[in-house]
């Protein structure tokens, strides 16, 4: 198999060398410097567009030739390419908050033309879009949402954090998994289903205090996209949604910083360059509960510590215009420590990515990324010491290529590679033997072409097909099960030994119709495979995450899903609306039998019960993004079902994640320059879940006997999220600028539960049922500033 696989990758690679190598020119069989019959010479024209002041690219610039009555705009990186024929054209260079550009343009060979753009100093700050204007409606993918971290900062925040993830579960389809948690479920699936990646690097827990913040400060953070099933094609390995996470990039300017002092938290970011070449940003967060506790009478509290920090820093350093090396590196740790033991937990990710342009419409990412997330138990009780590690490592070789071959036609094509480590746990005992859980050990490649291609004025098509490996290595122990689940047969397989592998093709095709300037239809399907999972049987979430691989026993889930859409824009762009429908059919869907034992199970697999899955619904989405008031309305109908023979006795019950209805209501109203006003309210019906619906007595003592599974349902969740920013002195130009943020998480004080607990043995006969809720009314305030 691996002689196949690398055979594959050699011939991916050679195309790629056959376009790395040809002169600009020469003829090849896709170059689009040729004269046709039909039409003039064409050439190949780009560049980049920055501010004139900082030297920081700008994002989504609209570039337009007055002469051809065409244009585009740059990509995250201030870039942008095109085709044009020979002769001189109107340039005309336009973005909000700068003065408009306007030049003459002699094209006779392929050239790279570069702009920078003054800032408008009669116009205030504006927030930048992740979008440009019409790309709701032009874009060929579906269910995909980009925010802006100016966006994202005009939601209200719990506990005066602004936070990546609780901004997206505002998003259609997307919803909370527990109330202030950091997990979510997109379309009907489970949070492990879900890839979240910081500059291209995975990140397995996003969660600071047990859910109630992630770890992206937001101060470090660009842009944020959401991809809802149908994910870009370089990427694979999860069922529902990439997470992409871009973090701030090749700053040119002079010395700036910018943070916040809160009740609960405080941060700091500062970013720079050294020359004209090297840019350079790092970043801290630190809560300081525990500092509060040190003043504290009781000698309990004091030696207690209850924190988390964040380390970002980021290096970039541009060779030429052709070649940039970046390296990212991250840090996060919570710990919650006492006199009796400690919870310790965090994530380490480190990229170095190496960005090349072959020429000016092809380019290429080399990188290497390796991610950690670990956590530790401990016991400090006498005769009860017991210490518990656990971890999940990646190393991950990835090489991507964007090639532009004309303005109708692009492709996408490269490969990854990635090593798993997976260590359960292992358990240590001052008098006893060391427990360890047995390791797992995998590799997961990935080899993938895709390509976009615009048929006609108003038709483009998107389609291409990834193939994906994954191979289970030794040294481990493989055991055989019988029908009742229990060992019958076990093989050992020695270190580096590949016992098992698994193939998967996932090709994808979308198309978009525009039916006016501002109207389209859109349609897509997609199939992903998912090759790891995680054991954790609360909709609720955990750090004790223990992720394990697919196994002979356990086969990867797979997800066909099916989309289509109606998308219409108003009043120049500044409204979008749009209404999307999907049904999702899932096989070898991954739950555990009732009452299984998850963790520290050296068989888990053994807990393990599959079957087939679907989900369906629609999504409704109203979006207003200029003038005083902005923000958007979103309502979701879905459901997500689950059939597996060995639970619930064959019958078909909810998914822990099925949620009926969903609505979502964000605004933000400005109306001066030193006030802003925020709301935002959720409302969706509440989570399936299992209670007991009777009981049995054994010697006095009574145990549930329960319902079928998530036969029940939660009460419904709704929440008023309100805040307030006020800046004293409003003077944009001013080295130093300040504002207060002042937010009220839950303002109406609504009682959501967390947990529903029983107690069975009551006086009266009667099961006790108890509600566990976290969060009443919660008010904060937070001096944000920047300079």
């Amino acid at each position: 198999m691996n002689i196949f696989f690398y055979k594959a990758i050699l011939i991916v690679f050679l195309l790629a060398a056959s376009f790395l190598t040809a002169n600009s020119e020469n003829y090849h069989p896709f170059e689009t410097n040729v004269v046709s019959e039909s039409g003039p010479r064409k050439l190949n024209v780009s560049g980049v567009i920055k501010d004139t002041e900082t030297g920081e690219p700008l994002t989504n610039v609209n570039i337009y030739i007055k002469e051809l009555n065409t244009g585009t705009s740059t990509n995250s990186k201030g870039e942008y390419f095109m085709t044009l024929p020979k002769g001189t054209f109107t340039f005309r260079i336009s973005y909000i908050g700068y003065k408009t550009k306007t030049e003459r343009i002699v094209i006779s060979t392929s050239n790279k033309f570069n702009f920078k753009l003054d800032s408008d100093a009669k116009l205030d700050e504006v927030v930048v879009y992740a979008n440009k204007k019409d790309e709701n409606i032009t874009r060929t993918n579906m269910g995909v949402e980009k925010l802006s971290i100016g966006e994202i900062r005009k939601m209200p925040a719990l506990m005066g954090e602004v936070d990546v993830i609780k901004a997206i579960q505002f998003l259609p389809g997307v919803q909370a998994t527990s109330e202030g948690g950091s997990g979510y479920s997109v379309r009907g699936g489970s949070a492990d289903q879900n890839l979240i990646l910081i500059d291209n690097a995975t990140v397995y827990n996003a969660s600071h205090m047990f859910g109630f913040f992630s770890v992206f400060n937001n101060d470090v953070v660009e842009n944020v996209e959401l991809y809802k099933g149908d994910l870009p094609m370089k990427y694979g390995g999860r069922l529902s949604s990439l997470l992409d996470v871009q973090l701030k990039d090749d700053y040119r300017g002079k010395l700036s910083g910018s943070g916040g002092l809160g009740l609960i938290s405080s941060r700091l970011m500062l970013e720079g360059s050294i020359g004209d070449k090297t840019s350079w940003m790092i970043a801290g967060r630190r809560s300081y509960a525990d500092l509060f506790l040190k003043l504290s009478s009781d000698k309990a509290q004091r030696e207690s510590s209850i924190y988390f920090y964040d380390l970002n820093a980021k290096i970039t350093h541009r060779f030429s215009d052709q070649d940039r090396l970046s390296l990212n590196l991250y840090q996060g740790r919570d710990n919650f420590g006492a006199s009796m033991g400690k919870f310790d937990y965090g994530n380490l990710v480190a990229s170095l990515t190496w960005t090349h342009a072959f020429r000016e419409n092809l380019l290429s990412k080399l990188s290497v990324n390796t991610t950690n997330y670990h956590y530790i138990l401990e016991s400090k009780m006498d005769k009860a010491a017991v210490k518990w590690k656990s971890n999940i490592t990646d190393m991950t070789l990835r090489w991507d290529f964007d090639h532009n071959l004309s303005d109708a036609f692009k492709l996408n094509y490269g490969a990854s590679s990635t090593y798993h480590n997976f260590n359960p746990g292992l358990i240590t005992r001052p008098d006893y033997p060391d427990y360890k859980m047995p390791l797992y050990h995998a590799l997961e490649h990935g080899i993938y072409l895709s390509a976009e291609h615009k048929l006609t004025e108003n038709l483009s098509f998107k389609y291409g097909v990834r193939w994906s490996i994954f191979q289970n290595i030794g040294s481990t122990t493989a055991y055989v099960y019988d029908v009742n689940h229990n060992v019958s047969d076990s093989t050992y397989y020695g270190a580096g030994k590949i016992y098992h592998t698994y193939y998967a093709l996932e090709p994808r095709v979308g198309m978009v119709y525009k039916l006016s300037d501002n109207s389209s239809v859109k349609a897509n399907y997609a199939r992903n495979t998912q090759f790891i999972q995680l054991a954790n049987s609360s909709s609720s979430g955990s750090p004790l995450d223990l992720w394990f691989p697919s196994i002979p026993n356990v086969k990867p889930q797979r997800v066909d899903m099916v989309s289509t859409g109606y998308f219409r824009n108003f009043n120049r762009n500044a409204i979008e609306t749009s209404v999307e429908v999907y049904y999702k059919k899932m096989n070898n869907v991954v739950d555990f039998a009732d009452h299984a034992q998850l963790l520290l199970n050296s068989k888990l697999e053994g807990e393990i019960r599959t079957g087939t899955g679907k989900a369906y619904g629609i999504e409704f989405m109203v979006k207003k993004n200029t003038g005083k008031l902005t923000g958007f309305i979103n309502y979701t109908l879905s459901r997500s079902e689950r059939t597996i023979p060995e639970i619930n006795n064959g019958k078909t019950y909810l998914s822990p994640f099925d949620k009926t209805h969903c609505i979502n209501i964000s605004a933000s109203y400005a109306p001066s320059k030193k006030w802003s006003f925020s709301a935002a309210w959720v409302y969706s019906t509440g989570n399936p879940t299992t209670y007991p619906t009777g009981r049995f007595e054994v010697n006095g003592e009574y145990f549930p006997i329960y319902s079928g599974r998530n036969e029940y349902r939660r009460t419904n969740y709704h929440r008023l999220d309100l805040s307030v920013n006020y800046v004293p002195k409003h003077n944009p130009g001013k080295a130093w600028t300040g504002e207060w943020n002042f937010s009220l998480y839950n303002a109406y004080g609504h009682k959501n539960p967390w947990i529903i607990s029983y107690d069975q043995n009551t006086p009266t006969g009667i099961p006790d049922a108890k509600m566990t809720y976290l969060f009443g009314a919660v008010p904060s305030i937070t001096y944000n500033f920047k300079f």
